[in-house]
C-alpha cells in the first residue's frame, strides 16, 4: 500500500510508476507496474496515454530527476502545480504558458500532496535547462506537465515526485549524470518504507 497522506492510500498493484528514463527507476521498481516513456513531452504523452488504456491504473506516480535553484541536490519534492514552460503565444494575445483555446489555465493545478515533502511548481519543456532564471516555477523537468494534464483529463489521481539532481545552472549536465542514479533509492525509501 502506498500511503500519500491521511486520506489517500493506493495498492501498489494498481499504481503505474512513470519515469522518463530507466536510470531514474534503477532496480528499485523492478516487478512493479513501471512505464519508461523516453525524454520529452511528446514521448511522455504518447506512452502514458497508451499505458492508461492498457493497464487502467487507479493512481499514476511520476518519478524523475529535475533541476532547481530553490531545492538542494538530493532532495525529493512533491509537485502539485505544472507549467508548460516553452509555451509562449503572447504574440497572439495569450498569457505566457497558456495553450491557446484549450481552456486550461497557464498553471495547471493537479496532483496529490504527499505528507512530509515540500511542494514545488514544475516547469516542463523540451529543453534541458542550464540557465534557469524564471520565478514562476521552481523545478525544471521535461515530462511532468503532459503527464499531469492527461491524468487530470482521465480523472486518475496523480502524484509527482522529483529528485533534485542539479541546480539548472551551468553545471547541470555534469551534476545530473552523477545524481540521476541516486533517484530510485530515494523514491523507494519514501514510497515503500
Amino acid at each position: 500500500m502506498i500511503k500519500i497522506n491521511t486520506e489517500a492510500h493506493y495498492p501498489v498493484s494498481e499504481t503505474l510508476f512513470v519515469f522518463a528514463l530507466d536510470s531514474e527507476a534503477g532496480q528499485a521498481f523492478e516487478g512493479k507496474n513501471k512505464l519508461v516513456t523516453g525524454i520529452g513531452k511528446v514521448n511522455a504523452a504518447i506512452e502514458l496515454t497508451r499505458e492508461i488504456h492498457f493497464r487502467k491504473p487507479k493512481l499514476i506516480v511520476n518519478l524523475g530527476s529535475a533541476g532547481s535553484k530553490n531545492f538542494g541536490k538530493g532532495k525529493v519534492v512533491c509537485c502539485t502545480k505544472f507549467i508548460q514552460r516553452d509555451m509562449d503565444v503572447r504574440g497572439l494575445g495569450f498569457s505566457l504558458y497558456e495553450t491557446p483555446l484549450s481552456g486550461i489555465p497557464p498553471v495547471l493545478e493537479y496532483g496529490l500532496q504527499m505528507n512530509g515533502l515540500e511542494e514545488g511548481i514544475c516547469g516542463s519543456g523540451d529543453s534541458f535547462e542550464m540557465n534557469h532564471s524564471e520565478t514562476d516555477y521552481n523545478i525544471v523537468d521535461m515530462e511532468a506537465y503532459p503527464l499531469a494534464l492527461i491524468a487530470k483529463k482521465e480523472n486518475i489521481p496523480f502524484l509527482c515526485l522529483k529528485y533534485i539532481s542539479d541546480d539548472a545552472g551551468s553545471d547541470a549536465a555534469d551534476d545530473w549524470a552523477v545524481q540521476v542514479h541516486l533517484a530510485s533509492e530515494a523514491f523507494k525509501k519514501i514510497l515503500f518504507s
